[in-house]
C-alpha cells in the first residue's frame, strides 16, 4: 500500500513513517522506517492501521484527533474511535491487488470526517486501485468478503481449473499459463464492455455450445451456492473480530 501511495505521486517516499516489528522490509529506503508506533502518531498527519485484527488491542498509540484510517476486517467505527482517540475515522477495505494498483476498496466514515478528509482518503485509495464511498458501515462488513479476498476467489477458480487440466496430462507450466489467460482476458473484457456478468453467462448458455454445457453441469452443481457460503462465511467472520469474542473492544 505505501509503494502504491509513492508510485501514485500521493506522496514521496520522505514523507511516509512506516512501522514494522522485527525485520525492516526491503523496500522505500527512503521512508522514515521505526519500531515506535507512538512515534510514528505522534509524527504523522494521517494515520493508516494496518494490523491483524486480533492484534489491535495491543497497539497503543492516541492520535489526538487526526485522521485515522483502518484498513482491518471487522473492527467498527466506534471501537476504532475509542481505541485511537479521535472522531475522524475512516474503515477502509482495500485488498492484495493494492500492490499493483488494481483493488476496489470500499470505504465508509464516521460523521466528523470533514471533505477535507474525503478528498485525501480519495487519493489514497486511488493510489490502490478503484474506491467507492458506502452509505452504511454494515455494508461495509459485507465487502470483507465480495472484494477484500480480492484475487482469493479468481485464485480458487483458477486452482480447481489448472488442477484439471494437469489431471488430464496437460503440462503444469501451459495450464497455469493458459489459466492466467483466461481471467486476464475475462477482466480486460468487462472493463471494455457494459455488459453485466449475467448477459455474458446467459449468451453463452443460449449459444448451446461446449461453454454452454459446462456452465449448465456448473450451475447444477450449485456452484452459486457454493459462492453464497463461502461469502456469509466471510461476513460472519468479520462481525466475530468486531465482537468482544475476537477481543477488539
Amino acid at each position: 500500500m505505501a509503494q502504491g501511495l509513492v508510485d501514485a505521486g500521493v506522496a514521496n517516499p520522505q514523507d511516509l513513517i512506516l512501522s514494522y516489528r522485527s525485520r525492516k522490509p526491503n523496500i522505500l529506503p527512503d521512508a522514515v522506517w521505526t519500531l515506535d508506533n507512538k512515534l510514528l502518531a505522534e509524527e504523522a498527519a494521517v494515520v493508516i492501521v494496518s494490523v491483524q485484527p486480533g492484534d489491535f488491542p495491543s497497539v497503543d498509540i492516541a492520535i489526538g484527533g487526526k485522521l485515522a484510517i483502518s484498513v482491518m476486517a471487522g473492527i467498527n467505527l466506534a471501537a476504532l474511535s475509542r481505541h485511537l482517540g479521535t472522531d475522524r475515522v475512516v474503515r477502509s477495505l482495500p485488498n492484495a491487488a493494492a500492490e499493483v494498483r488494481q483493488s476496489y476498496t470500499p470505504w465508509v466514515a464516521s460523521p466528523k470526517v470533514t471533505d477535507e478528509d474525503r478528498a485525501l482518503l480519495r487519493r489514497i485509495a486511488g493510489a490502490w486501485g478503484e474506491a467507492d464511498e458506502l452509505r452504511f458501515e454494515l455494508d461495509l462488513d459485507y465487502f470483507t468478503g465480495l472484494t477484500g479476498s480480492g484475487p482469493a476467489f479468481p485464485a480458487l477458480l483458477a486452482r480447481a481449473m489448472a488442477r484439471d487440466a494437469v489431471a488430464r496430462g496437460i503440462d503444469p507450466a501451459i495450464a497455469r499459463k493458459a489459466v492466467v489467460a483466461v481471467l486476464k482476458g475475462a477482466g480486460a473484457l468487462f472493463e471494455r464492455t457494459s455488459d453485466a456478468p449475467e448477459d455474458v453467462v446467459r449468451r453463452f448458455v443460449d449459444y448451446k455450445g461446449t461453454t454452454s454445457a459446462a456452465l449448465e453441469a456448473m450451475i447444477a452443481g450449485n456452484f452459486e451456492r457454493a459462492v453464497s457460503n463461502g461469502l456469509e462465511a466471510a461476513l460472519a467472520r468479520s462481525y466475530v473480530l468486531g465482537s468482544s469474542e475476537g477481543k477488539v473492544d
